[in-house]
């Protein structure tokens, strides 16, 4: 079985109308630049794109060739948090986790350690097995993206002092 041409770019939802293939990724998989996938027929391909790229599925692949392969969410495990929502989602939020917010529920990956944690407060946490779209980071990026956030903590500060 031969592969398919590189991928190059990443039409957006919508911006496509039939593709010849899908590939299902998971919360870390859809944030790539550059990585050889492997879609559902069984085909590779090499994607590389000219940033890295935040995918939250729906939009595809380009392949060189102009044929389009899609891009799925992938069913990964997660923790399904019920309980006092507020008072949870700011304690996952101080741990920067990644974290699905809905009405009724918080999901988070999967995290033994987590779980443990969030039992501690009083939260119910149900293990399952979904989809897993998180709420994008504040910083332009789509992804929470640890403490750095982007900017530098060092500011420049020569703190020289004379100690003679």
């Amino acid at each position: 079985m031969s592969d398919y041409p590189r991928a190059g770019s990443v039409a957006p939802a919508g911006a496509w109308s039939e593709a010849v293939d899908h590939v299902a990724l998971d919360y870390e998989g859809r944030f790539l630049r550059r990585k050889r996938l492997v879609a559902a027929s069984g085909k590779g391909f090499l994607v590389d794109l000219p940033e890295v790229t935040n995918l939250v599925g729906g939009e595809a692949f380009v392949l060189g060739d102009g044929r389009c392969i899609e891009v799925r969410p992938a069913l990964e495990p997660v923790l399904v948090v019920t309980g006092d929502l507020a008072r949870l989602a700011w304690h996952i939020g101080n741990r920067h986790t990644p974290c699905q917010i809905e009405a009724e529920r918080l999901v988070i990956r999967a995290d033994h350690v987590l779980e443990a944690m969030l039992k501690r407060l009083g939260a119910e946490v149900s293990p399952g097995v979904e989809t897993f779209q998180p709420e994008g980071g504040a910083y332009g990026t789509g992804r929470t993206m640890g403490h750095d956030h982007g900017h530098s903590h060092d500011h420049g500060h020569d703190d020289h002092h004379d100690h003679a």
